[in-house]
C-alpha cells in the first residue's frame, strides 16, 4: 500500500472506529441514569441555575471585617441580560478580599451569576465569576489568525489536527473513563488514534510523515513501560492531586486513579513525541536531499547530532512545562515552615511531577535514535530507488 493510501486509510479508520462508537456507548453512559442515591442527595441541594448579569452601578463600596479578615463589601445594581430572569434588575453585595482586584466589579462589567433557589422558596443570586467566554474566542481567533500568517495552509491544517485530538479527548477518552473503563488502555488507543490523524493533518500525506508516525508509535509503547515502571517504582497512586481526591470520594470513585495518571502521562508524551519524530525525520529527508550519495551510516550520524540538540532543548522545556503549571503549589510548599525539605520532595504530588518529566524526557531520549534509524533507512532506500529506477530508463532511452 502506498504511503499515501495507508494515511488516508487510518486516517478514516480511526476517525470512524474509535470516535463514533464513543459517542453512542456515552448515551448509555451509568452516570447519564443516576442512581436513587444520587438523585435523592440532588433534591437536599438548593436548585441552581446560570445567568448573565450586566453591573449597571456600584451604589456603594465600604470596608468589612469577616472572620477577622479585612475586605471591601461593594452593593452592585445588576441587570440579568441571559437566562431565564433576563430583564430583572436587583442589588447584591459582592465582596473583595484585600487586595484581590479580580474580585472587584466595575461598571459596565458582564458577570456570571448562580442563582439558587432553596427548599424554603427563597431565591439567593451570586456572583460566581467575571464573563470571559468572548475574550477567549476573540484571542482563539487572533491565534488562528497568526497561524496562518505564519504557516499558511499547513498552519491550518494543524489546527485542524488540534481540533480532531480535543474531539477525540471529549468524546472517547472521557465519556469511556466515566463508564468504568480503564483509564491507560482507553489514553493508549486515543494517542494511537490522535497519532494517526494529527500528523497527518499537520504535516501532509507523504512517506516522511508515515515514517515520523511509526517511530511515535513504537516510541509511545515504549513510553507506556516506562509510565508503568516508574509509577509502580515509586509507589504512586494517582492520588497527589486535589482533582483525585475530589473524584475518589465523589460520583467516579470507582475509577482508577493510578491508571488515570499512567493515561495523563501517555498523553503528555505524545505531544512531545509528535515534534521529535517529525523534525527528525523532515531534518534526515532534507539532509538526504541535499546528498543522495551519503550512505545510511552517515546519514544517521548527522541526524544524531541534529537529534542530540534537540533533546537538550526539548528536557529543558518539558521540565519547565510542568514546573510552570504546577508553580503555584510548589509556592504553598515552600511557605509551609512546618515541613523539612525531605517530606516536600516526598509529598506524591511532587513525586508525580518528577515521574511525568523523567517518562517524558526518557521517551525522547528513545524518540531520538528510533526515529534516526528508521527515516536514515527507509528513506535512503526509497530514494536510491528512484534514482535507478531513473538511471534505468535513461539506459532504455539510449
Amino acid at each position: 500500500m502506498k504511503p499515501r493510501h495507508f494515511s488516508l486509510v487510518a486516517f478514516t479508520a480511526i476517525s470512524l472506529v474509535f470516535t463514533m462508537p464513543s459517542i453512542l456507548q456515552a448515551q448509555n453512559d451509568p452516570l447519564n441514569s443516576s442512581s436513587a442515591d444520587n438523585a435523592s442527595a440532588a433534591l437536599s441541594q438548593p436548585k441552581s441555575e446560570f445567568e448573565r448579569g450586566k453591573v449597571l452601578a456600584i451604589t456603594k463600596e465600604v470596608p468589612d471585617n469577616f472572620a477577622g479578615i479585612d475586605r471591601t463589601v461593594q452593593t452592585v445594581h445588576i441587570k440579568i441580560t441571559a437566562g431565564p430572569d433576563t430583564g430583572k434588575e436587583f442589588d447584591l453585595e459582592n465582596g473583595v478580599l484585600g487586595n484581590r482586584n479580580d474580585m472587584r466589579l466595575s461598571v459596565g462589567e458582564t458577570v456570571v451569576l448562580e442563582k439558587l433557589e432553596k427548599s424554603d422558596g427563597n431565591i439567593e443570586y451570586q456572583v460566581r465569576e467575571k464573563y470571559r467566554l468572548p475574550a477567549v474566542l476573540y484571542l482563539g481567533l487572533f491565534f488562528v489568525v497568526l497561524a496562518f500568517a505564519f504557516g499558511g495552509i499547513t498552519g491550518l491544517t494543524s489546527l485542524l489536527g488540534l481540533v480532531v485530538s480535543v474531539f477525540i479527548l471529549m468524546f472517547f477518552v472521557i465519556p469511556k473513563i466515566v463508564a468504568g473503563s480503564d483509564p491507560l488502555t482507553v489514553c493508549l488507543i486515543a494517542s494511537f488514534a490522535i497519532a494517526c490523524t494529527s500528523l497527518y493533518l499537520a504535516h501532509g500525506f507523504h512517506k516522511r510523515t508515515t515514517v515520523a508516525l511509526i517511530s511515535t508509535l513504537v516510541t509511545l509503547a515504549i513510553s507506556a513501560i516506562l509510565a508503568v515502571s516508574f509509577v509502580h517504582i515509586a509507589k504512586l497512586f494517582g492520588m497527589g492531586s486535589e482533582e483525585s481526591m475530589f473524584l475518589q470520594y465523589g460520583v467516579l470513585d470507582k475509577v482508577d486513579l493510578r491508571g488515570l495518571l499512567l493515561g495523563g502521562i501517555i498523553i503528555g508524551c505524545l505531544g512531545v513525541l509528535d515534534d521529535v519524530t517529525t523534525a527528525q525525520t523532515a531534518a534526515i529527508d532534507e539532509i538526504g536531499k541535499a546528498n543522495p550519495n551519503m550512505s545510511y551510516h552517515d546519514l544517521r550520524k548527522a541526524g544524531m547530532s541534529v537529534g542530540k540538540e534537540h533533546i537538550a532543548s526539548l528536557i529543558n522545556t518539558l521540565a519547565l512545562a510542568y514546573v510552570g503549571a504546577s508553580l503555584p503549589l510548589l509556592l504553598l510548599f515552600k511557605v509551609q515552615a512546618d515541613s523539612p525539605a525531605w517530606v516536600v520532595l516526598n509529598s506524591e504530588f511532587l513525586a508525580e511531577e518528577i515521574i511525568r518529566t523523567l517518562v517524558g524526557s526518557s521517551t525522547l531520549l528513545f524518540a531520538v535514535p528510533i526515529s534516526t534509524w528508521l527515516a536514515a533507512y527507509l528513506l535512503r532506500n526509497d530514494r536510491n530507488k528512484k534514482f535507478e529506477g531513473r538511471g534505468h530508463s535513461h539506459h532504455h532511452g539510449h
